[in-house]
């Protein structure tokens, strides 16, 4: 089996849990990494980390020669809807243009097989409240992080003669079981969860709810929520399916548990295991109203009956993560 892969932004929260998952399965993994938003800490030892820019065309060139890589697993990106909204050139030319560079440099050197890190911010806002979204959704994004991830992925849709996972995540959260990696929290964080976790800590003293006018149940958004060690195993089901389907050419996944929860219920569920008080503000310009996946074309695929984990876990495990990092650091 192809035993070379590459991971972008393998110094980022979720490409450090690819990371060390594919070691513990005895990859040979090398992480590029320009440390702008990742952390050099969540790497793993074993790994042979090359700081650059996905657009170093030099020095992407000849880490592939040196470490004869043949799987490229693309996670560097910027990722915030709020901040793509007020910054649209940063984030076409990182997310975008340079995503170009890098794709046409690696198929220049014979690498042919790719698993993209989309989302599901692609997608068009959905009237139906209880519809949950298929792969053959409309694409038409509402923010400009959305945007961005969508012209790579027709880029690379584009690409002949290329093997292809693109996989639409839904809302990742929790940490590494075994405290190797895990969010890095930042006090300017829109991230629920991750603002959850702050207040479980007592850095923040409540919550602020983005919207309660939404056409869902209780007014608040609904998103489907995914724990970061199930999505890095996606990541190896698809490097599995390479290996086993040789005819295989392109195909997209949305990857989340297909269980809605409104922020106001993620809320009322963190209120259970720390008490805080939150508020309303207005909406957040680019939010969509639901995200829910339907993720049985995923399941059916793998021959994988995806398991969901409840809110509080997720709250639970990257909490528990967050206090071992602070220790680290002291």
């Amino acid at each position: 089996m192809h035993k070379n892969i590459l991971v972008t932004g393998g110094a980022g929260y979720i490409g450090s849990q690819i990371t060390h998952d594919l070691i513990d399965k005895g990859f040979n993994v090398t992480v590029i990494d320009n440390l702008s938003t990742g952390n050099k800490i969540l790497i793993p030892r074993k790994a042979n980390f090359v700081r650059c820019d996905i657009a170093n065309i030099k020095k992407i060139t000849d880490t592939i020669r040196i470490r004869k890589i043949n799987t490229v697993i693309h996670c560097a990106a910027f990722i915030s809807v709020e901040e793509s909204m007020k910054k649209k050139e940063k984030y076409i030319l990182n997310n975008y243009v340079k995503t170009k560079k890098f794709i046409n440099c690696c198929i220049k050197n014979n690498i042919n097989q790719f698993v993209f890190s989309s989302t599901a911010a692609v997608y068009k806002e959905n009237e139906k409240v209880n519809e949950k979204i298929k792969e053959n959704f409309p694409t038409i994004p509402n923010n400009v992080y959305g945007n961005t991830k969508l012209l790579c992925e027709k880029f690379l849709l584009s690409k002949n003669n290329i093997k292809l996972f693109i996989l639409r995540y839904f809302n990742v959260a929790g940490a590494d079981q075994k405290l190797r990696t895990g969010p890095i929290i930042k006090s300017n964080t829109t991230h629920l969860i991750k603002k959850i976790v702050q207040v479980s800590l007592g850095k923040i003293d409540k919550i602020e709810i983005f919207g309660n006018s939404y056409n869902t149940p209780d007014g608040t958004a609904i998103r489907d929520y995914i724990h970061v060690s199930d999505l890095s195993q996606i990541h190896l089901k698809c490097l599995h399916y390479f290996k086993k389907n040789k005819n295989f050419k392109k195909t997209i996944l949305n990857c989340g548990y297909g269980v809605g929860y409104s922020v106001l219920e993620v809320v009322q569920s963190a209120q259970q295991l720390v008490k805080f008080k939150f508020n309303y503000s207005k909406k957040r310009a680019g939010d969509l109203s639901m995200l829910v996946a339907n993720n049985e074309k995923l399941c059916r695929l793998f021959k994988w009956k995806l398991k969901k984990q409840k809110v509080s876990s997720l709250i639970k495990s990257a909490t528990r993560w967050q206090k071992h990092y602070e220790k680290i650091l002291n």
